[in-house]
């Protein structure tokens, strides 16, 4: 007499694999490195949509617009953790303060 196997088996394995693998991702810190990675190239992104809209006030705003917007690049490279655009942006919003008369420190 010949044994059968179960064809269940085999989705079985299967089954607790996939489980396996989602227990670990999630409580293993794939779950949080991922979001950390998302949350860095939203903020990057949030910075550089900042740089267009200085760009646009520069041209077609007044020099208080450009100023405002020269702050809000910095306040974005900041919130990213990004120190050397942070930097970079606080020149440049000193800049604008002087263009703008706007006194500074």
């Amino acid at each position: 007499m010949s044994e059968k196997k179960n064809p269940n088996t085999g989705g079985a394995i299967i089954g607790l694999l996939v489980a396996i693998g989602a227990i670990w991702y999630f409580f293993g810190g794939g779950l949080e490195k991922q979001t950390a990675k998302d949350l860095n190239k939203i903020e990057q992104q949030v910075a550089a949509d900042a740089v267009k809209q200085y760009e646009i006030a520069k041209r077609s705003g007044t020099a208080i617009d450009a100023y405002v917007h020269a702050g809000l690049v910095a306040a974005a490279y900041l919130q990213a953790q990004d120190e050397s655009n942070y930097r970079k942006w606080k020149a440049i919003e000193k800049q604008e303060a002087t263009r703008a008369g706007v006194p500074t420190e």
